[in-house]
C-alpha cells in the first residue's frame, strides 16, 4: 500500500501529510454520499417543501496523523457553498480548520490521480 502526502487547500493556506490511496477512495466515497444529501436538501428546499434532516458527514482516518472530516448537509443552501470542519492531529500539533468542499473534491481527485 502506497503512502504519499495528501495536500488539503483550506481557506486560507495549505496542509499536507501522509495519506493512503485506499483512505482517499474512503474519504472520496463519503463525499459523494454527502453530495447527495446535500442535492436531496437542496432539490427539498427548491420545491417549497421542507427538506427532511439529512445525516451529517463524518471521516475519520488513523495514520501517521489523524484526520476528521465533518460537513452538516442541513446547514448549506448548496453543494457549491458548503464547507466542512477538518480536523488533522498527532501527539506534537493539533489543527482545526474549514475547508470548501469543492476544493476538497478537487484535492483529493487530484491525489487519486497522482498515486494512480
Amino acid at each position: 500500500m502506497a503512502v504519499s502526502q495528501l495536500t488539503l487547500n483550506l481557506v486560507e493556506g495549505s496542509v499536507s501529510f501522509k495519506f493512503t490511496a485506499d483512505a482517499a477512495r474512503d474519504l472520496q466515497q463519503a463525499i459523494a454520499q454527502l453530495m447527495q444529501s446535500l442535492k436531496a436538501a437542496t432539490q427539498a428546499a427548491s420545491g417549497g417543501g421542507k427538506p427532511a434532516p439529512q445525516k451529517s458527514m463524518e471521516y475519520r482516518f488513523s495514520g501517521d496523523v489523524f484526520l476528521e472530516v465533518f460537513c452538516n448537509p442541513n446547514i448549506w443552501p448548496s453543494p457549491f457553498a458548503a464547507k466542512v470542519l477538518i480536523t488533522l492531529r498527532n501527539d506534537g500539533i493539533r489543527l482545526t480548520t474549514e475547508a470548501e468542499l469543492t476544493r476538497l473534491i478537487e484535492d483529493v481527485t487530484q491525489y487519486l490521480e497522482q498515486v494512480g
